[in-house]
């Protein structure tokens, strides 16, 4: 695995990697209490299933591309965002080009090979939340965060968008990892662990 770390160019084949960061510094007229620092990492790689069909085996591929996708992108947002203790939430996400099923998204990102990686690279516990889809060329795709440790904490509920100009193309695949230092901006909505059980009957005005 470290010669495909060092040449990940000639294992994978990649062909870009792009780096997007943001940090909000007022919401509302008000500075956050802490400005949270996002980012979001794509690596752009040639899709290895272009053409098998529906009934190929995706697993050969799958130990091979996604720890090393999952080296890549990791070290990168950790760099990205001040180190792997400043990082509080996280997500996964990918776009298959036009020639590619969309199981091919999910065969990279919905993998231990990758997830697993990715939470322990990140010191996480938590499932990693994700999306993926099938795009031309440019396409912007939402990608959810949550809790790296405690999914239930509603304040770390937020979305970062990905974009990369010119990816993917039809025999691509653009495989994304991103990350949020902190909550979003004055969070103030509740918490699943604390809010009271709402259920129809608990309610005194059902909507109809």
């Amino acid at each position: 695995m470290q010669e495909r770390m060092d040449h990940p160019d000639e294992s994978i084949g990649l062909r870009k990697l792009v780096l997007y960061r943001d940090v909000v510094f007022t919401e509302a007229g008000q500075a956050p209490a802490l400005p949270a620092r996002r980012a979001s990492v794509a690596a752009v790689i040639r899709n290895p299933w272009v053409g098998t069909g529906p009934s190929a085996d995706l697993s050969p591929e799958q130990g091979h591309i996604a720890p090393v996708l999952a080296k890549l992108l990791t070290d990168r947002l950790i760099a990205a965002l001040g180190g792997v203790d400043e990082i509080e939430s996280f997500g996964k996400a990918a776009i298959v080009g036009t020639a590619g099923e969309i199981e091919h998204a999910g065969a990279l990102i919905h993998t231990p090979y990758f997830g697993n990686l990715v939470r322990e690279f990140l010191h996480g516990e938590s499932v990693i939340c994700f999306a993926d889809t099938r795009a031309e060329a440019g396409e912007t795709l939402i990608v959810p965060l949550w809790h790296k440790t405690r999914a239930s904490t509603r304040s770390h509920y937020q979305t970062i968008s990905a974009r990369v100009s010119d990816a993917p193309r039809a025999d691509e695949i653009v495989v994304i990892a991103a990350a949020s230092t902190g909550p979003r901006p004055h969070p103030r909505i509740g918490d699943r662990m604390t809010d009271p059980v709402v259920t129809t009957e608990s309610l005194e005005v059902v909507p109809s």
